[in-house]
């Protein structure tokens, strides 16, 4: 295990890659922005905008995938406000308990901008069945909902009429990924490992669920696809998740000051909407040796806010401690106990990685901290 030599990623991030200097993917995709003519870019997204404004006359002329968090107040500031766009909203709950941060700010993102949203509450039985054998079978308890992110936008275009669908970051290319591709194109989206890789029969099979509760997770027919036009905004803009941070907040976005300190994230404002799902993602610690704090604090670096040595003192200090309360509310969602849960978690930490100390506590072979 090896870290990149400008921020602290490892090399066990799933897709990521490194040059010759031992820098990863994410940071050189960050440094290309130098050389990148962003006015050509900006024109590009202002044709593709001027193709389809209008197209339903006073109906919706474009669709955006939110959660109400920052980057969905950000994007729909940009589409409505700037490009003058009739944007629709769709969006997915995960059926968790809801942060107070979260009821507020879906909310607010319909009335700060003036859009419509159009949500949707998975089958809770379903869920609650495919999300205990994901986390038992494959350590991915929110595949569903996290496929249901991907397809339910697409499924809603295509109905809508709504070709241009719009998206955030191109989250392989700026963070690192095996689908690291300088595109503004979104339709690749579906393959690019989060939510892909599962066999419809296995769960069918496996998990108790029938081909009926999958009916939403599969993607559009392949001539409704063809028709839709998904796009990254972060292709046509300089993407920045604390810049994207600073503007929500002053359009009434709530993080989660005076109400959560999470032990596992180095910020407050990211992914804030409920606390049992941040255990899917904390789930990459004990599989790759890093989580949402090796995360953020690569950002950071990459962003000119911190030096290397402090990111690595935050790694230290918060990727591994998943907070007490995404675990209970995860347990009590699921029906486990926390003693079952972490005998479950256990099974998942790779031993070519981590070892077990004198307390019977898995700890990392090769830490960041100890180059």
């Amino acid at each position: 295990m090896f870290y990149c030599k400008k921020c602290v990623m490892p090399n066990t991030r799933p897709g990521i890659s490194f040059n010759e200097d031992g820098v990863c993917s994410a940071c050189q995709s960050y440094e290309r922005r130098k050389s990148i003519d962003w006015d050509l870019r900006w024109k590009e997204f202002e044709a593709i905008c001027d193709k389809y404004r209008g197209m339903n006359g006073d109906g919706p002329d474009c669709a955006i995938a939110v959660s109400g968090g920052k980057d969905s107040h950000y994007q729909v500031h940009l589409m409505k406000n700037v490009m003058h766009m009739n944007p629709i909203l769709f969006s997915v709950e995960d059926n968790f308990p809801m942060t107070e941060a979260g009821k507020h700010n879906l909310k607010n993102i319909s009335e700060e901008f003036g859009c419509s949203i159009v949500s949707m509450k998975p089958n809770i039985k379903a869920q609650k069945k495919l999300m205990r054998y994901m986390f038992e079978t494959y350590a991915k308890p929110t595949w569903y909902i996290d496929r249901l992110i991907y397809t339910y936008p697409l499924i809603m275009s295509a109905k809508f009429n709504t070709p241009l669908l719009v998206y955030g970051e191109n989250v392989s290319y700026e963070y690192g990924g095996s689908d690291a591709k300088e595109t503004y194109s979104a339709k690749e989206q579906l393959s690019n490992g989060v939510a892909t890789g599962i066999d419809e029969q296995e769960l069918i099979q496996n998990a108790g669920v029938s081909a009926e509760d999958l009916y939403l997770t599969r993607a559009p027919k392949a001539e409704d696809l063809e028709k839709l036009d998904p796009i990254y905004i972060s292709y046509f803009t300089q993407w920045n998740s604390f810049k994207n941070y600073e503007f929500a907040k002053k359009h009434g976005f709530h993080d989660l000051t005076h109400e959560w300190d999470r032990t596992h994230h180095v910020e407050n404002f990211d992914q804030v909407d409920s606390r049992a799902y941040l255990v899917h993602p904390w789930l990459k610690y004990p599989k790759f040796g890093h989580a949402s704090a090796t995360d953020y604090a690569a950002r950071m670096v990459r962003y000119g806010y911190l030096t290397r040595e402090q990111a690595v003192q935050l790694v230290k200090e918060h990727d591994g401690n998943l907070d007490p309360l995404c675990v209970k509310d995860f347990c009590e969602f699921c029906g486990y106990t926390e003693t079952e849960f972490w005998s479950i978690v256990d099974k998942f930490y790779d031993p070519d990685l981590f070892e077990k100390d004198d307390c019977d506590k898995w700890v990392l072979k090769h830490p960041v901290w100890e180059e």
